[in-house]
C-alpha cells in the first residue's frame, strides 16, 4: 500500500492505497475538546473507536443503511470508500443536553420527540457554527436534494441505533453523523460513530458512556469506551 497521507484530522489519519476509490483509515490515541483547544493522548483509544465504529457500520449495514465503511484491517485501521466530503457535521438530539440545553435554557434529559436535526458548518478557524438550510444554500454546501436526503439518512441511523443501544441498557442522547458523495454521485454516511461522536447515558443510573466524561472530568475515558464496546460485542445482532 502507499503511504501518501492524504489528511490528518483530530482522532484520525487518511491514507491513500493502491486503489484511488479506497482509502485507509488509521485511528489515534488522541482525544480532543473545545474544538481542539484541549487535547489529552489516552492509550487503546485508537483500538477502541475502530472497532466500535467497525462493529456500528456492521450493523448498519445489516439494516439495510449503506456508509463508506468496508472492513477493519487491523485493531486500529479500516478500509473506507473514497468519498468527497460534505462539510456539515449532521447531530441528531433526542433528549436535552449539551450546548442545546444551553442554548434553549432547557434542564439535560428532556426528551426530544420528533428528534431535532442540527447542521453545524465544518471550520476550525470558524468553531464550526450552527447552520441552518438557507446558510447551507447561501454557501453552496449542498443542494436541496442532498440535505433532504441527509435528513432522511439521519433519521434512519437514528431509528437504528437507538434500538441497538437500548439492547445494549443506553440511551442513544445524541450524536454526530458525516456525510460524502461517492463517485457515482451519491450521497453516502462517512466518517465515524463512536463514543467520541455520540452522547451515551447508562439507561438505569445515567452514568455517561462517551467523551463528556474527557469534557467534563467526571471519569476515565478508556474505562468508559472499553465498557460501551463490551456491551455491544455481547448484544446480539
Amino acid at each position: 500500500m502507499k503511504e501518501t497521507l492524504l489528511y490528518e484530522g483530530k482522532a484520525k489519519r487518511l491514507f491513500q492505497t493502491d486503489d484511488p476509490t479506497i482509502l485507509r483509515v488509521v485511528y489515534k490515541d488522541d482525544a480532543t475538546a473545545l474544538n481542539g483547544k484541549r487535547k489529552e493522548v489516552f492509550s487503546g483509544k485508537g483500538r477502541l473507536n475502530n472497532q466500535i465504529t467497525s462493529l456500528l457500520f456492521d450493523y448498519l449495514r445489516e439494516e439495510g443503511i449503506p456508509s463508506h465503511f468496508i472492513k477493519a484491517i487491523s485493531e486500529i485501521e479500516q478500509l473506507v470508500k473514497a468519498v468527497t466530503v460534505i462539510p456539515l457535521e449532521v447531530v441528531v438530539r433526542n433528549k436535552t443536553a449539551g450546548s442545546l440545553s444551553k442554548r434553549l435554557g432547557r434542564a439535560d434529559g428532556e426528551t426530544i420527540d420528533p428528534a431535532i436535526i442540527e447542521f453545524y458548518y465544518k471550520d476550525d478557524e470558524l468553531d464550526d457554527p450552527f447552520i441552518n438550510q438557507d446558510h447551507i444554500r447561501y454557501l453552496k454546501i449542498a443542494t436541496t436534494a442532498q440535505v433532504e436526503t441527509i435528513k432522511e439518512q439521519a433519521l434512519t441511523v437514528n431509528q437504528a441505533l437507538k434500538k441497538l443501544f437500548l439492547r445494549m441498557g443506553i440511551e442513544l442522547i445524541d450524536f454526530k453523523l458525516e456525510f460524502g458523495i461517492d463517485t457515482a454521485g451519491n450521497v453516502l454516511l462517512a466518517d465515524e460513530i463512536s463514543p467520541d461522536t455520540c452522547r451515551l447515558w447508562d439507561l438505569e443510573t445515567n452514568q455517561k458512556l462517551d467523551k463528556d466524561v474527557f469534557r467534563q472530568n467526571i471519569g476515565n475515558l478508556t474505562t468508559v469506551y472499553e465498557e460501551v464496546l463490551t456491551r455491544l460485542q455481547n448484544v446480539n445482532h
